[in-house]
């Protein structure tokens, strides 16, 4: 279920971000990501006000980081710009609304992406044998086996959401994978992903009570995991190494909670936008899908081009634990700041020719998408990995994969996504 929001011409998306006054600028302002005019509101931050103050907004006062170099420095200061109240621009009426239906205490707690150090480190250390290479090329085999499966089931001339049959299934194939969850519950997964990352009106959320209900259910079967493995003998998944690991096996049950939310979202959301998204942005750059498609070496960059060009997470956020001074401007102790990865994945000063969509670049993977610093994400490989596989087994099986329409993108400012993405495979090979 979603609510329509009618787009704006891109004419008329630029006209509006150019008469708006700086200080009014909300660059948080979810329907210009769900209509994609977003663009211009980031060039003028870049070029006009690259470290900017948002007054007033539904997440309350925020600054905004939009230049590669600044985000960089926020990102990699640790000490000075905390983790710990929350890594997103928290809507604050959503989290009124969400806290009524389930308490503070049962919304779930404090992952170890919402952790400072010395306490971030050896939590994260908990989870990071089962994304490590050796387990990741022992894993390699499975995820192939199953990423043909499910592009031989496909339809061959006939209109299909690309989202539903291949995005989403494969990812919830390898985090079930990675929990060692049931496989033939494996949907839910992703169910309980996009419920986390929703609000009412949008993708499968009907109310706060239905949001609350599902997040109750993804609790509760994740507490029979930890039950399970916490009394059996270590082993190689996710929630065994929490449950075994000294440095996690007594962490509350908030704590956990938050963990699994992390790891669902974290392990959903970037591979299976950036799936759909090599598919879009292959379509609406026709002359870079024939350079793939003569040369199958360029997968790899290619991956790495769409994570940049698409950047599956909009920003990630801190709040500054002392003053500091950032680009001319002084971040006081307490204010939150918004470090917008899409933005900085477009920085002219950075990166030659940034809106331009080119899968052989000199350095592919010169983008901002997986964060840097301590928190920077845990699973990168994780994903490389699943979407290399996919597109090689694409390119084995179809000449061509046509988008027939344009996708329906998350209402969200944090999850840069497609909804659904209607597509023909006009033939095999």
């Amino acid at each position: 279920m979603n609510i329509a929001v009618k787009a704006p011409t891109a004419a008329d998306a630029a006209a509006e971000i150019a008469a708006t006054p700086l200080d009014q600028m909300n660059p948080g302002r979810v329907d210009r990501f769900y209509n994609d005019s977003i663009w211009p509101m980031f060039e003028r931050l870049r070029r006009e006000d690259p470290v900017h103050y948002t007054a007033d907004s539904e997440y309350g006062p925020y600054w905004s980081v939009t230049r590669w170099n600044d985000i960089m420095a926020v990102d990699t200061d640790h000490e000075a710009f905390s983790s710990a109240q929350g890594i997103t621009l928290i809507n604050q009426v959503a989290l009124a609304e969400q806290e009524k239906v389930m308490g503070q205490r049962r919304r779930g707690g404090a992952g170890f992406i919402t952790m400072d150090e010395p306490e971030h480190g050896p939590a994260r250390r908990a989870v990071s044998p089962t994304v490590a290479p050796s387990n990741l090329h022992a894993m390699a085999p499975q995820v192939r086996e199953r990423a043909g499966q499910i592009l031989d089931s496909l339809p061959i001339g006939k209109e299909f959401d690309w989202v539903d049959l291949v995005s989403k299934e494969l990812t919830a194939m390898t985090l079930a994978t990675l929990f060692d969850f049931p496989f033939e519950q494996r949907r839910k997964l992703t169910w309980w992903s996009d419920m986390v990352t929703n609000q009412p009106g949008h993708g499968p959320v009907e109310s706060w009570e239905q949001k609350g209900a599902a997040m109750m259910e993804c609790f509760g079967a994740f507490a029979e995991l930890w039950n399970q493995r916490v009394n059996a003998p270590p082993a190689g998944d996710l929630i065994s190494m929490l449950a075994h690991n000294p440095a996690t096996r007594e962490m509350s049950i908030e704590t956990y909670q938050g963990n699994v939310i992390l790891l669902i979202v974290g392990g959903n959301d970037t591979t299976r936008n950036t799936i759909s998204s090599s598919v879009y942005s292959l379509n609406k750059n026709p002359e870079q899908y024939a350079k793939l498609r003569a040369n199958h070496d360029l997968v790899l960059p290619m991956v790495s081009e769409t994570i940049r060009w698409q950047t599956p997470l909009a920003h990630m956020a801190r709040v500054a634990t002392r003053d500091v001074e950032l680009g001319g401007k002084t971040i006081r102790k307490g204010d939150r700041v918004a470090m917008w990865y899409i933005s900085g994945n477009r920085d002219e000063s950075i990166i030659d020719r940034p809106n331009e969509y080119i899968i052989d670049r000199a350095r592919p993977r010169q983008h901002l998408s997986f964060g840097f610093g301590v928190h920077r994400c845990v699973g990168n490989r994780v994903a490389e990995m699943q979407l290399t596989i996919i597109w090689e087994e694409i390119l084995k099986r179809f000449p061509e994969i046509r988008v027939v329409g344009e996708p329906t993108l998350n209402w969200s400012a944090f999850v840069h996504g497609f909804e659904s993405l209607p597509v023909i495979i006009p033939s095999r090979n």
